[in-house]
């Protein structure tokens, strides 16, 4: 039995295939949100991957914001599902799953049986999300990967106000002619989204474990300051934090065939 889980995120389009519940392929590459074939391109790269081809294939499920855009899919299912039905499966020990990818933030509560209980969302506003830290990186002329090593840096984070990612990059440039240092407005910056996110979880019942899930969990400054808000280590699990979703897309083709 051959699944395919396609997950089309804002900023990245990722795929896994499942041969008997085993990881044949994998990839995760960055494409626009324009991009209308972005499911096929993804199709393409699995199977460049692994030799197989369409007719090999029993059945593909499709997750993500542009699950939509995904024709050739057996069936749609939600992120929230597909997230909760990944990560149970790499760490059944898991009830909280707090999901940060480009453009949203997801919070997600687990029965034992690895079943959804509550949710909260938030896709109305970028504070936090992968399109927050780059938009605010270029703001003060760095990288992506120049942040967390600057915010371990940081003995006195800025205090920022603005968690809008438009305000913020206004209050950057204003706290940059103040003479503010880099390590100390990223710091502050850090500090204040992670405050942000735990506080939209406050009506969630969350229970450890917990992991930490899409894009933004492979900044480890974000990591380490949502941690200090929680007041309780992420569980570790040995798997690109990105392709949650895309497994958990495969794992539902593959029970959706039994």
């Amino acid at each position: 039995m051959i699944t395919i889980g396609i997950d089309i995120g804002s900023n990245t389009s990722k795929g896994i295939i499942l041969r008997d519940g085993k990881i044949v392929a994998e990839t995760i590459f960055h494409t626009a949100f324009k991009e209308t074939d972005r499911g096929k391109l993804v199709l393409q790269k699995l199977f460049k991957l692994s030799s197989l081809k369409k007719k090999d294939i029993n059945y593909i499920v499709a997750t993500g914001y542009g699950r939509v855009n995904v024709p050739f899919a057996d069936k749609t299912v939600t992120e929230i599902t597909c997230h909760a039905k990944g990560m149970y499966h790499l760490l059944p020990k898991i009830r909280t799953i707090i999901d940060i990818g480009g453009q949203d933030c997801k919070i997600i509560i687990l029965d034992n049986d690895g079943i959804v209980l509550d949710f909260n969302m938030n896709d109305r506003c970028s504070a936090g999300t992968g399109k927050f830290f780059e938009v605010t990186a270029h703001a003060l002329g760095l990288k992506l990967h120049d942040l967390s090593a600057l915010y371990c840096r940081s003995k006195a984070p800025c205090s920022i106000n603005s968690t809008c990612t438009v305000f913020a990059e206004t209050e950057i440039i204003s706290l940059l002619s103040e003479k503010y240092k880099r390590k100390d407005i990223v710091a502050g910056l850090i500090q204040t989204m992670a405050k942000r996110i735990v506080n939209s979880a406050k009506g969630l019942k969350i229970k450890p474990y917990i992991a930490f899930t899409g894009g933004v969990a492979k900044n480890e400054a974000m990591r380490t300051a949502l941690e200090k808000e929680l007041g309780q280590k992420f569980a570790e699990f040995d798997f690109d934090p990105q392709l949650v979703g895309a497994l958990g897309a495969a794992l539902l083709a593959a029970k959706a065939l039994k």
